[in-house]
């Protein structure tokens, strides 16, 4: 069901949330996480916190589900299973590790499921939620670009709701409020710019990872401050809205806003704009999800716009940063391409923070594995998350042959 669908009850409280609604927090040691975990700690007694999972890190999940009550914690890496049972001890809580463990942890009975893995492997989890027809908030960009119509689909048939959480598609999902999905022009995601807003094309080529890291106002993971300071972060979030918001790729747009105050507009067709502002704090629309369709009280950043002075707004450089046209020709080609586009970018933005490839090479690592990839014919729209991950891991063995040939030529 795309989220326009919603958009009248996000603006109807009349629907009283449960006396205690219990969450699952799927990658609760990564950024959003810990930002989900600080809500619910302020707000214990709305919240009962039924399972939560990590990748590898089992100390630190182990602490988390002792902090927050959790009744299941579950490690990706089966080798760290040992480690979180030892951590957890007498606690009560059951441990669990492995591929199957990730999508235990999302059919277990909670009503909200923060879906917030990074990478493909968010992929069976997020989907497992949707298929209980549980209220997932979607913080996985996988699930959308890798398979956002199956995904949307399936929430379709369900009955399952999918909230967004990125900044961004919050920002949109909560402006969309003022009107109808006819009444919708355009909607315009907002883009900080990155670190590099300012530079010549020519030291962006120069760029270190140590300067791609420094987001000059979000803070977030290595690869999502990589993808914002190529743009390609933005580009996914393209691929994202067209799939929670029913909308084609023309009636989208993006602009540079770097002071990140204005998250996102819809234009309606009578010529108002309807905007969302916020400090730059994931909390905001994190609480937004974990209350809705009510909202609750968050120890955040309050947004002064006298302080601020100015609100500057600029059209993206696509040629200084050329993923986010990589990003809408992914979008506008449809099938598999922007699966194609996720897993080449995965693929470069590691060899790039691993000094293999330069900054440049990023986008021009995924412009060849797009090539490469249609030239195969594997652009075959995933039907199935086995089919999604059949063109991930495709894409990524042309990523790696093509790398050294990336690393000789785009300096």
């Amino acid at each position: 069901m795309p989220i326009m669908n919603l958009a009248n009850l996000a603006r109807d409280n009349s629907q009283p949330m449960a006396a205690t609604r219990s969450i699952t927090i799927l990658g609760a040691t990564g950024s959003i996480g810990a930002s989900t975990a600080d809500l619910l700690r302020a707000n214990r007694e709305r919240f009962r916190v039924e399972a939560v999972s990590a990748g590898r890190n089992a100390a630190q999940l182990a602490q988390l589900a002792r902090d927050l009550g959790a009744r299941f914690a579950a490690v990706a890496d089966p080798a760290c299973y040992k480690d979180l049972k030892d951590a957890l001890g007498a606690s009560g809580i059951e441990a669990a590790a492995g591929d199957e463990a990730l999508v235990e942890a999302a059919q277990r009975p909670a009503d909200w499921v923060m879906a917030a893995i990074s990478g493909a492997m968010g992929l069976r989890p997020t989907l497992a939620a949707i298929e209980r027809g549980a209220t997932v908030a979607l913080a996985n960009k996988e699930s959308l670009v890798c398979a956002g119509g199956l995904f949307m689909r399936r929430a379709q048939a369900t009955r399952a709701t999918v909230l967004p959480v990125d900044s961004e598609h919050n920002a949109i999902f909560q402006a969309l409020s003022s009107g109808a999905h006819a009444e919708v022009r355009r909607i315009v995601l907002t883009a900080s710019g990155g670190p590099f807003r300012t530079w010549s094309a020519e030291a962006i080529r120069a760029a270190t990872p140590e300067q791609a890291l420094r987001h000059p106002n979000w803070s977030m993971g290595p690869k999502v401050t990589v993808d914002s300071a190529t743009l390609m972060n933005k580009g996914l979030e393209l691929i994202e809205a067209h799939h929670l918001f029913g909308l084609p790729s023309a009636k989208i747009d993006v602009l540079v806003h770097p002071q990140s105050a204005v998250h996102g507009l819809v234009e309606y067709q009578d010529g108002s704009v309807v905007a969302q502002l916020g400090a730059p704090d994931m909390r905001i629309p994190i609480a937004h999800c974990l209350a809705w369709p009510q909202r609750m009280e968050a120890a955040v950043p309050r947004l002064d716009l006298a302080q601020l002075g100015a609100l500057t707004f600029e059209a993206p450089d696509l040629t200084r940063f050329p993923a986010l046209s990589l990003a809408r020709t992914a979008l506008e080609a449809g099938g598999g391409a922007p699966t194609v586009l996720n897993a080449a970018d995965e693929v470069a933005v590691a060899a790039f923070l691993d000094r293999r490839i330069g900054f440049a090479g990023i986008p021009a690592l995924v412009a060849a594995v797009l090539d490469a990839a249609a030239r195969q014919g594997a652009m075959a729209e995933p039907d199935s998350v086995e089919d999604a991950i059949a063109v991930d891991h495709n894409a990524r063995f042309i990523a790696a042959d093509l790398l050294p040939e990336i690393a000789a030529n785009a300096s």
